[in-house]
């Protein structure tokens, strides 16, 4: 299957065809999804307007150090934000050592790529050229058999 072979052609269109329509498969997703998500935003914001004190002063209900009356859409909102945040940060942490050990691994790729760049220089070796008119034949596997 070398670059001016037939089925060679097929799948680069059928890949360059496939990257075009995932576009406008995600809007269509996209909206199938967020129109009714945010129908149910704004009926549960118009269904909860009334004012709610929050207090963050643990010691004093009557005359609390600070107090904010909010819309109770609000702070629910505000609470359901804040948990996406610290919920993101919290898996960001844990997948710390997977990160390390991928800049670790691109690191040693690079390494071993100039390695071998340098000693084929040294040793004067190119790769063949693959021939543009003749596919690669398959290899021929001997059945299974007594």
């Amino acid at each position: 299957m070398g670059p001016g072979s037939a089925v060679h052609h097929f799948v680069l269109h059928r890949v360059r065809d496939t990257e075009a329509e995932k576009p406008m498969f995600r809007k269509i997703v996209t909206t199938i999804i967020v129109v009714p998500l945010a129908a149910v935003l704004v009926a549960f914001a118009v269904a909860n307007r009334q004012a709610v004190t929050v207090s963050f002063d643990p010691f004093s209900a009557t005359a609390p150090a600070y107090a904010a009356t909010l819309p109770l859409f609000a702070v629910i909102f505000a609470v359901l934000i804040l948990g996406v945040l610290v919920g993101g940060f919290a898996a960001w942490l844990g997948q710390g050592k997977w990160r390390r050990n991928a800049r670790r691994l691109d690191a040693e790729l690079r390494s071993l790529r100039q390695e071998m760049e340098l000693r084929n220089a040294r040793d004067g070796y190119r790769s063949p050229a693959p021939s543009p008119t003749e596919p690669t034949p398959l290899p021929i596997i001997a059945p299974p058999g007594p």
